[in-house]
């Protein structure tokens, strides 16, 4: 935390009005950072070629997010000291006698608490108010009106693509799977926020929900995993979870994992993590235990990552059901968020069928007629005896009589059918992703008998390329450098910039400390024949190069193939 605050990287906001837990800045060099690993994320899952990204509010009508579940459910048990009055997460201080805490009750985080005399973390007593559950969203109002509506920061990204369904299904001609991304902005008013960036009550979120026919099998090769053995805690069923390496076709074919597309997003999520630089022993994948999952879903595995805090939850990869799209559904009355399945070969009906007749029914129910006609057009038995109740889809309950129904006998031929598709959704938290390829990255080692650190970042998220050094600012030297700096911004994606302040060996060293991959070192040899140094970071090794090959081989990615 040191290193990302001095070097301008990532460091807690507002410090000069005293600060706010769980709120961080990124800065010159982070922000670079953050968005590279964004659209390194972007460019991976739309390079699928059946992948979208939309882009929606952050402000959300409580109407949404009471048919999403967030508004009853989104909460933790919160426990106040009653010394002191300072307030916890009930899970988190008890996380040491028991193996998943976040899937107890109130009373059963109490009952923890007392038998093993927890105490407080502030004021070190052990005497509790009974826990309370809170919700973590953050409320607000639409509209200057009285009141206004009420609203909510988004916790989660996901709910903009549920209601967007309709729209990504034409785009996509009605033909499932597809799926679509968005990256940006989740807020969460967490009760205890701690660990530094890795729980913060606005942080930076990437999902994916992939909405496919959960009766069509899902084609997925995994060819290019074979060979390669993922860290794997199955759920033990009751037992103790164990770590184990397997391939993931292996643990497709065994059943541990339980849906070829959730084992395509573990496969493909791993695959991008390794890419933007985090270590793959560092990496492995928990299933979650059947008292811990959502009651929706069916399979659920998290990416942990190994760092400073010990193996934390980076990402979510959820089999959810048609869950989030029936909610919605049921809420509204609408139809749009279904999917339309032809059937191989077309099914002839011949039935009888209950139809309304008109000229009474719209006179007895006025407003009601439509929704009555509609029941009766649903009906799949059909009535014995006169009169009897029809429920109808506000609710409410008619009594239908003799006169009012016409039974028809109707043959039709069937094609296809209308259904909910079902979605597998990997939930990224980038905070915590860059977190850890810092983490990973960064090695203190030492040079000329003191401690020189490095920070080892992958090209693609490094937050620049290049770092353009004159040896001295003076004979030219650093006309040249500029000049350099200025040729090489002009070519597509590269960041370079300039630093001549201070001996050679600091500026060195700046740069390692923010991971640029390349140092160029203009010197008295430039002035006479156009040649720089080039440094490679990782291992310090200079070779010289013409300003030419320099740009070309930067442009191409090609400057370690020089070595």
């Amino acid at each position: 935390m040191s290193l990302l605050k001095r070097r301008g990287m990532i460091f807690p906001a507002f410090s000069i009005h005293g600060g706010v837990a769980g709120l961080f800045d990124y800065g010159p060099v982070g922000g670079r950072l953050l968005r590279k690993v964004q659209q390194e994320w972007r460019e991976h899952w739309l390079s699928k070629g059946n992948i979208v990204e939309i882009d929606s509010p952050t402000i959300t009508p409580d109407s949404v997010l009471a048919a999403s579940g967030h508004i009853s459910a989104f909460n933790d048990h919160a426990s106040e000291c009653n010394a002191c009055n300072a307030i916890f997460r009930s899970d988190h201080l008890v996380e040491e006698f028991h193996q998943n805490p976040d899937s107890l009750s109130g009373p059963d985080l109490d009952a923890i608490l007392t038998t093993n005399n927890v105490a407080c973390p502030s004021c070190k007593e052990s005497d509790w108010l009974a826990s309370r559950p809170m919700n973590l969203m953050f409320g607000t109002r639409i509209g200057a009106t009285r009141g206004g509506r009420q609203a909510y920061m988004r916790p989660e990204t996901a709910q903009g693509m549920f209601l967007t369904y309709p729209m990504i299904q034409r785009h996509f001609r009605n033909r499932l799977p597809f799926g679509a991304i968005q990256v940006g902005k989740g807020y969460r008013n967490e009760i205890s926020p701690r660990q530094g960036m890795i729980r913060q009550r606005e942080f930076n979120m990437a999902e994916l929900e992939y909405f496919i026919d959960p009766e069509t099998d899902a084609s997925h090769d995994f060819t290019k995993w074979d060979g390669i053995e993922f860290n794997l805690i199955p759920d033990p069923a009751g037992g103790q979870q164990n770590e184990t390496k397997m391939g993931i076709s292996a643990a497709l074919n065994e059943n541990i994992i339980r849906h070829p597309t959730v084992a395509f997003f573990m496969a493909e999520t791993f695959d991008f993590l390794i890419n933007i630089g985090a270590n793959p022993e560092k990496i492995r994948f928990r299933q979650h235990e059947s008292d811990e999952m959502a009651h929706y879903a069916t399979d659920c595995w998290d990416l942990e990552m190994l760092g400073s805090y010990g193996w934390i939850e980076c990402v979510g990869i959820a089999h959810r059901g048609c869950y989030d799209l029936g909610a919605h559904e049921e809420a509204t009355n609408s139809k749009e968020l279904r999917a339309w399945r032809e059937f191989a070969e077309p099914i002839e009906i011949d039935k009888e069928v209950a139809a309304a007749v008109g000229a009474v029914i719209g006179p007895a129910f006025r407003q009601q007629a439509g929704l009555v006609t509609q029941a009766l057009s649903e009906l799949n038995d059909l009535p014995s005896a006169f009169p009897f109740d029809l429920n109808l889809s506000d609710g409410t309950t008619v009594s239908i009589e003799e006169n009012m129904v016409e039974i028809k006998r109707v043959q039709e031929t069937i094609r296809g059918e209308w259904f909910l598709p079902h979605v597998v959704e990997p939930a990224f938290g980038l905070d915590r992703i860059i977190w850890h390829i810092l983490d990973h990255g960064y090695e203190m080692t030492e040079k000329e008998g003191e401690e020189y650190l490095i920070l080892h970042l992958t090209e693609s998220v490094a937050p620049y390329e290049v770092v353009v050094l004159p040896l001295f600012e003076k004979d030219g030297m650093d006309e040249v450098a500029n000049q350099i700096q200025r040729d090489l911004l002009k070519l597509n994606g590269i960041g370079v910039y300039y630093d001549g302040s201070k001996s050679i060996g600091r500026r060195y060293a700046r740069a390692d400390e923010i991971g640029v991959p390349w140092a160029i070192t203009v010197d008295h040899t430039t002035i006479e024949d156009g040649t720089v140094t080039i440094r490679r970071r990782d291992d310090q090794l200079q070779i010289r190069i013409s300003q030419d090959d320099l740009a070309q081989h930067l442009q191409n990615g090609t400057l370690g193939s020089l070595y």
